[in-house]
């Protein structure tokens, strides 16, 4: 722990739900605001068992409101041409119950959203990856979006070069899984399975992956392909082509990168002086027992942070592959 000079901003502590009950815990556990999406396509976590309805949302609202946390609404997969009629429908219900924010990423559902209904506060999502000033003033200027979630691309040095430049908040992603791709530009899983993140809410479903026993090792498939295979001391990951270990002239390697969670806790008095706004951790596949850990832990460091001290929880049990890494926020290559 090191003392630091106390800071009076507001970090935003925005957390995954992606169940009711994962909405509970992590407004009980320290969220500062929680994030979800409907139960269908026009979110990016479109998997059998999470989200909510309409009715659940509202319960939520009331939820979360009593107990002074925000609710955003990811509605956040780009709207097929021709089939707007569902993310329409998830911003309009958006505006009559009076979520906080909706977070969009589609240029024609931020126009509806902001000529229709005014009073919505609007964020930009990473997956419109809006990665510089020119292009995150432009949202604002036409959107009129109050924040803008900035993808995993960008360094420390680089995030702060942005708040100097633009009137809006920042949101950076905090813990969970990394995406190694562009957000909003990935089409990999659905060159093997027909769906993508951007289009359908979903990056290998479910229905597409599956686990093989073949003696002592474990094989991960998605759509029939074999993704990876883990010795008996290695722990499995999920089968995505980006996290896929591939044999090129029989070596066998990672092809983009290797499976590890997103981590900055030893760096958030860095991102505090960056002039962030907030923090999202990912997670809304995740289980109400990540959540609480993740959240809990989160809460203090960030409680930590703004009085001037850095407090570093290890939390490599809930990490991917069991590691843990602080991405390009680091970066030392160009």
């Amino acid at each position: 722990m090191t003392n630091r000079t106390p800071t009076t901003k507001k970090l935003e502590l925005v957390c995954p739900a992606g169940t009711p009950a994962a909405l509970r815990v992590a407004v009980d556990a320290g969220a500062d605001a929680v994030y979800m999406g409907f139960r269908d396509e026009t979110n990016a976590r479109n998997f059998p068992g999470l989200n909510f309805s309409v009715d659940e949302l509202a319960e939520a609202l009331d939820y979360a409101h009593e107990r002074g946390v925000k609710v955003l609404l990811a509605v956040n997969t780009y709207a097929a041409a021709g089939k707007g009629d569902p993310w329409i429908t998830a911003v309009d219900n958006a505006a009559r119950l009076k979520v906080d924010a909706i977070i969009l990423a589609d240029v024609g559902l931020l126009d509806y959203a902001h000529r229709t209904h005014p009073e919505l506060r609007l964020h930009l999502s990473v997956q419109a990856s809006a990665s510089n000033a020119a292009t995150i003033n432009y949202y604002a200027r036409e959107f009129d979006i109050r924040r803008v979630v900035l993808p995993r691309v960008l360094t420390v040095p680089e995030i702060r070069a942005i708040n100097q430049q633009i009137d809006i908040e920042t949101e950076v992603f905090a813990f969970g899984g990394m995406c190694p791709m562009a957000e909003g530009r990935c089409s990999l899983s659905s060159y093997i399975t027909g769906k993508s993140p951007n289009m359908n809410g979903v990056c290998s479903p479910a229905s597409a992956v599956s686990y093989v026993q073949e003696g002592r090792d474990l094989k991960t498939n998605l759509a029939g392909f074999t993704i990876n295979k883990f010795g008996p001391h290695e722990r499995a990951g999920y089968p995505t082509l980006c996290k896929g270990r591939f044999s090129t002239n029989g070596d066998p390697g990672y092809l983009f990168e290797e499976p590890t969670s997103l981590n900055v806790t030893n760096i958030l008095p860095e991102l505090i002086e960056a002039g962030i706004s907030a923090l999202k951790i990912e997670g809304r596949q995740r289980s109400k027992a990540y959540v609480r850990e993740v959240v809990q832990n989160f809460r203090k460091s960030v409680d930590a942070a703004l009085s001037g001290e850095r407090l570093i929880i290890p939390m490599d049990n809930l990490t991917e592959g069991g590691h843990n890494t602080t991405g390009a926020y680091n970066k030392k290559w160009m």
